[in-house]
């Protein structure tokens, strides 16, 4: 398997993973510069050569697939018979350099309403790295035309129109997505934050809205949802970094989407 297939594979998985390349060689070696391999937790695909510089990139990879906040690092290693080497000798004369990257896993967003907010909102994120999803009941807020600001993204987006049950969704999103609802229904909301809460492998909810939307869902999900305090408080509401207060959609977008980059860091600290 190629190497971009193997990251995407990763990727798909929502599984971390480092990337090694031979970076510099001299004299002879297994592999010209520019030879990669992938190292999963249980996996790896491709090879820099083999035998002891292969064996201590993957064992050191793994290292760094353990830790929360791998830096990229860089091996040097000796091909002859005067070094001793954890897995053997290679003395093909040379001297190679390893490069190894983190592949962290990505983080996923699901953005549920597409209006005013959602879009200036989805605009913001597709510029992370990260599993972008647009879910929205309305055919219109979803076509090419008003989308086309995301088509150079760098996030990988998801546009899913979803007619009837748009909670329906959640069920599919990948573990760890944080779910945003700002939908243009109120009801259609207060389905989403139900539904939600019943999905134990999703990440953070939040919900737009004011103070008496919030206190009316609130009772609602406690006494009509069956759902306890602790469940409850799931939900954030409002969203965004509260010393923002304009209401302009590009501003509360900011707001929104820097409150969850922020989310993000207290994720892997």
């Amino acid at each position: 398997m190629a190497w971009v297939a193997a990251v995407a594979r990763l990727r798909a998985r929502r599984e971390s993973g480092v990337l090694v390349t031979v970076a510099t060689v001299r004299g002879h070696a297994p592999r010209d510069a520019g030879a990669k391999l992938v190292v999963g937790r249980s996996e790896t695909w491709g090879s820099i050569g083999g035998g002891n510089v292969e064996a201590v990139a993957i064992d050191r990879a793994r290292e760094m697939i353990a830790t929360s906040k791998p830096e990229p690092e860089l091996l040097d290693f000796a091909l002859n018979d005067k070094v001793v080497n954890r897995h053997g000798v290679q003395c093909c004369g040379g001297t190679v350099s390893i490069l190894l990257e983190p592949l962290p896993t990505v983080q996923a967003v699901a953005i549920f309403g597409l209006g005013h907010v959602g879009l200036e909102l989805a605009r913001i994120l597709s510029r992370q790295d990260l599993d972008l999803h647009l879910i929205d009941t309305r055919s219109d807020m979803l076509t090419k035309e008003r989308l086309a600001p995301l088509s150079d993204a760098v996030a990988q987006v998801h546009v899913h129109h979803t007619p009837l049950l748009p909670e329906e969704v959640l069920a599919g999103l990948p573990r760890g997505a944080h779910v945003l609802i700002m939908t243009h229904d109120h009801a259609e909301d207060a389905a989403l934050c139900d539904a939600a809460l019943r999905r134990r492998h999703l990440g953070s909810i939040g919900l737009i809205g004011s103070a008496a939307k919030w206190s009316r869902f609130r009772r609602r999900l406690a006494t009509e949802g069956g759902h306890d305090e602790a469940t409850i408080a799931r939900i954030k509401t409002p969203i965004g970094m509260a010393d923002i207060t304009g209401k302009e959609p590009a501003t509360i977008a900011v707001s929104v989407a820097a409150d969850l980059l922020r989310t993000f860091e207290t994720e892997v600290s």
